[in-house]
């Protein structure tokens, strides 16, 4: 028996169209297009799924470096310090001490520093 493929295909297609919502010109309104568009896309997206931590570390780091500097320390000196004085904290916690309690980033420094 021949099976007719109207109802399948056309749900296939209209998931991909529906996934293609935001794209610009004919990506929107071609099928063959837009499944194009949103295969790149999940690609980007797995990619760029790994690549938002590489970016939020770096972010962190430099939070942590303006913060420590300002307070008479580089970043590298803070993090050997915390390292020997046995002070274990991640980057991302660093960085919001230092964006939204800079009392208590001020004391992490204090401490680092002493001898």
């Amino acid at each position: 028996m021949r099976v007719k493929r109207g109802v399948s295909a056309r749900a296939k297609h209209k998931k991909i169209l529906k996934a293609t919502k935001g794209m610009s010109h004919a990506r929107t309104r071609s099928y063959r297009l837009g499944k194009q568009g949103v295969i790149k896309a999940l690609q980007y997206s797995y990619r760029d799924r790994r690549n938002r931590k590489r970016d939020l570390r770096a972010l962190w780091i430099t939070r942590i470096n303006n913060a420590s500097r300002e307070l008479g320390l580089s970043y590298s000196q803070l993090i050997a310090g915390m390292k020997a004085k046995n002070i274990n904290l991640d980057r991302k916690v660093l960085s919001e001490l230092a964006v939204n309690n800079p009392e208590a980033f001020k004391k992490i420094v204090n401490t680092v520093k002493e001898k």
